[in-house]
């Protein structure tokens, strides 16, 4: 064989054992947690508030009953948690021997409030959807980990852009219940400007 042809054989042989490890991950698992009579910060209450997830990998419990592997993602403003496990960056995510490699944490990633396929005001209340922030996304997210999926404690809390912004919130109202936060393109002060005006006309 040709020297350059074989040099060229045996990288790509390697660059196919690479991505086919790194795309070696449990199947998500899709799921709806639907929280009775959710009452939002602004006071008014929905009979059933939808939310979505997806998980991948299983949980594990101490001998004390306490969940040791579970971790926490959230999207951004204009995402949902289909965006974690897309072909492109999923691998090298959950794949084996990766950050978060899916068959030794309990991956978590819900769809927050008006994303996705949680409850959302086109569902057909339209204006009439009870307002909702950030604390209510936060609550909906505790809510589903401790009675939907039966997570009492979490190993790392984290998000990216506004699921960031939760993050820093998580740490406030829950302190005690993640070993780690870890806040991805946000930080922990108001937002303003330009950021401000675009988030409060979507």
């Amino acid at each position: 064989m040709n020297p350059t042809i074989r040099i060229f054989v045996t990288l790509l042989s390697g660059l196919a054992a690479s991505v086919a490890s790194a795309g070696d991950y449990p199947p998500p698992r899709e799921g709806d947690y639907t929280i009775p009579d959710f009452k939002f910060q602004s006071g008014e209450t929905l009979p059933e508030l939808r939310v979505h997830y997806r998980t991948l990998g299983k949980p594990e419990k101490d001998a004390q009953g306490k969940t040791t592997n579970a971790v926490l993602i959230m999207h951004g403003t204009t995402g949902s948690g289909a965006q974690f496990i897309r072909p492109e960056f999923a691998g090298e995510l959950f794949g084996a021997g990766q950050p978060l490699d899916a068959t030794k944490f309990f991956i978590v990633l819900p769809d927050g409030i008006g994303h996705g396929k949680s409850s959302k005001p086109s569902d057909g209340m339209h204006a009439k959807f009870p307002r909702y922030g950030y604390l209510d996304m936060i609550e909906a997210d505790y809510r589903l980990l401790t009675d939907g999926l039966a997570v009492n404690h979490a190993r790392l809390v984290m998000g990216t852009s506004m699921g960031g912004m939760h993050t820093w919130l998580w740490g406030e109202l829950h302190p005690d219940f993640m070993d780690a936060l870890m806040p991805l393109a946000s930080l922990p002060t108001q937002i303003s400007g330009r950021n401000r005006g675009w988030r409060r006309t979507v």
